[in-house]
């Protein structure tokens, strides 16, 4: 259970047509994005922030959506976790591919270029971080200056995600919560203090 309430649309009426505008995209509010609300410039500047990242940029959004979900593995995110993977089948990732997103190094589902990314994602959200002068070499070798600062934009995105839900214990919603028990569970996935 969260331990600050998230914030309602009658207490920020402003954020309303934001709120409206996320659900929309999301098909609903993260619980994360109403605690957010009690400081409601926080609230705006951090979804111009999100948008510009995962929806703006060359880089596929199942691809980014997949670095999102090994960083906030890595970190160790359940309520993350959830949201990453349900939206990574959202943006047209298959399951089997989301379940062999830890064995990406090895698996032929993934391009040399996805396994790049993924390596640095993968150590890019361990704490402290871990990712070495080569794997940004390797990235380097698939991916254009511009398209790296997409790639880390998103690993730096779910890293403050990350941090504001785990301290939080923000509560899952219903459609990630249920979304990753039916998904996730076979990876060892559980809510822990994101439950209700």
């Amino acid at each position: 259970m969260t331990l600050l309430d998230p914030s309602s649309n009658s207490e920020s009426p402003e954020l309303n047509p934001l709120f409206n505008l996320i659900s929309q995209s999301m098909g609903f509010v993260p619980n994360s994005m109403r605690t957010m609300a009690h400081w409601p410039e926080l609230l705006q500047h951090f979804s111009q922030l999100a948008g510009t990242v995962l929806n703006g940029g060359v880089l596929s959004a199942d691809l980014k959506q997949l670095i999102a979900h090994i960083t906030s593995t890595a970190s160790g995110c359940q309520y993350c976790q959830a949201h990453t993977a349900h939206q990574a089948i959202k943006k047209g990732v298959t399951q089997q591919k989301l379940l062999a997103v830890f064995e990406f190094e090895d698996s032929d589902l993934f391009s040399e270029a996805e396994k790049a990314a993924l390596k640095v994602a993968l150590h890019g959200g361990t704490s402290p971080n871990g990712v070495e002068p080569e794997h940004m070499e390797t990235l380097l070798n698939h991916f254009n200056q511009r398209e790296a600062v997409e790639i880390i934009s998103v690993i730096a995105l779910f890293g403050f995600l990350n941090r504001w839900n785990d301290s939080l214990a923000t509560t899952l919603e219903p459609g990630p919560l249920e979304f990753a028990q039916s998904s996730l569970t076979e990876t060892g996935w559980q809510p822990g203090k994101h439950a209700t």
